[in-house]
């Protein structure tokens, strides 16, 4: 069907994107739900109407040669503008249609007054394709047609009017019913869209003060290490060169074990100093538990989060790892995951933690898509592809502390990640969990 022009301009529409000429309201409504089934209605009663006037035509012994052909054409015109709506309603042809399909009707009442209660669906045609008052002024002469052919045929002056004009009055009401219900929708679906792009604009923003908080809380823990060096591991050092360019000129026994006494003090204390800037650095997953509890925890958060079915195995007992071993494991743990999480397309994910007697490794495993293992390598240390650096980082990570990282993978077979580290690395300070007492 062809729909036409609002008597007023749709809500919404700003003066960006002003309504072209010949496009009409009801184009923009999605055509499901009510707006479906009222278009429904209104073909089924113009075809209804047309079959009930050719039936009363054909009982009243209209001539056939002309009512037959008159009738198909009616239908075909009403056709064509049905389907071909899009093309009319953008040439703007959508009155002269109308216009071509009420002189087809009057044809049509020529032949046989029977035809006369089609008018009824070009009154609810009519508010669809023109301006309000034209349709207005359309409904008054097709009325007026009606109601000259009901006194024609000797209908009661009361009835003849009265009859017509309701049925007139109706139509034009539910049509005008009909716009304002797409004129609800239209304004509906662009609350959605502003609230849509308000939710995208948020997220944007999220991200920048992720990002922003990211950034500032990096910059916060450089200027406290550097307030902490500062303030105690260099003003310590200071006093020692000190102390001992003091004791160099000491020629007194007594001040001068007095001396060595204060160096091994202040000594002593910048050793505790350092000790508290270190643990100041452990990730948070490592406190007050060991490396498995921490590695556990962070796969059970990575299933329950993406969905990736996630398992974790210890093999053998727990090691005692140095502090940086364990931050290092951990580490490359949490980049593997992110890794599976965000581009491998994976459903599953296994991670391992193996003791052995010279050393500890840490297997990650997924059944993603996999990438070309060998192109990364030989690109090493060229500039990978999406996730090349993060492994990189993770070998040179475990490389620093004696151990390194292998990949195994190949397009569609999934990936393996396999890190290991020595036991102990020479000089390392042993891990320090909770209750034990150092």
């Amino acid at each position: 069907m062809i729909e036409g022009p609002p008597s007023d301009p749709v809500p919404g529409e700003g003066r960006a994107n002003p309504p072209q000429k010949g496009v009409w309201r009801l184009q923009k409504l999605p055509k499901n739900g009510v707006a479906r089934w009222l278009a429904v209605g209104r073909h089924t009663l113009f075809a209804l109407l047309l079959v009930i006037g050719t039936v009363r035509a054909v009982g009243s012994d209209t001539e056939l040669r002309w009512l037959i052909p008159l009738v198909l054409v009616t239908a075909a015109w009403y056709v064509v503008g049905t389907a071909w709506r899009a093309p009319f309603v953008t040439a703007g042809a959508g009155p002269w249609w109308l216009l071509g399909l009420t002189l087809l009707w009057g044809g049509l009442v020529v032949l046989s007054p029977d035809f006369v209660w089609v008018a009824f669906a070009l009154w609810l045609l009519s508010v669809h394709l023109m301006a309000f008052p034209l349709a207005m002024a359309y409904s008054v002469l097709v009325l007026a047609v009606v109601i000259g052919v009901q006194i024609d045929l000797g209908t009661h002056l009361a009835g003849a009017i009265l009859g017509p004009a309701i049925g007139c009055l109706v139509a034009l009401a539910a049509s005008r019913g009909e716009q304002l219900l797409a004129r609800e929708a239209v304004e509906r679906q662009e609350l959605v869209d502003r609230l849509v792009a308000t939710q995208e604009e948020m997220v944007v923003l999220h991200d920048d003060l992720t990002r922003t908080q990211r950034e500032s809380g990096a910059l916060a823990e450089r200027t406290r290490l550097s307030r902490d060096i500062h303030d105690t591991l260099a003003q310590g050092f200071s006093s020692i060169l000190l102390l001992a360019r003091a004791g160099e000129h000491q020629q007194d026994p007594a001040e001068l074990h007095t001396l060595l006494r204060r160096i091994e003090e202040t000594a002593g204390d910048n050793l505790e100093e350092s000790r508290r800037v270190v643990n100041a650095l452990t990730p948070a997953a490592l406190e007050g538990s060991g490396l498995s509890a921490a590695l556990s925890r962070l796969v059970e958060s990575m299933s329950s989060e993406s969905g990736i079915v996630a398992d974790f195995t210890v093999d053998g007992p727990e090691a005692p790892l140095a502090t940086a071993q364990e931050v290092a494991l951990l580490r490359v743990a949490q980049s593997a995951l992110a890794n599976v999480r965000q581009h491998s397309g994976a459903s599953r994910v296994m991670v391992t933690l193996t003791t052995a007697p010279d050393q500890v490794r840490l297997d990650v495993a997924d059944d993603g898509v996999g990438f070309d293992a060998a192109a990364w390598e030989d690109a090493a240390p060229l500039p990978a592809p999406r996730g090349g650096y993060g492994l990189r980082s993770m070998r040179d990570r475990l490389r620093d502390l004696g151990g390194d990282l292998v990949v195994e993978s190949a397009p569609g077979d999934g990936t393996v990640l396999g890190a290991h580290l020595p036991v102990s690395v020479p000089g390392a300070e042993p891990s320090r969990k909770a209750g034990d007492g150092s």
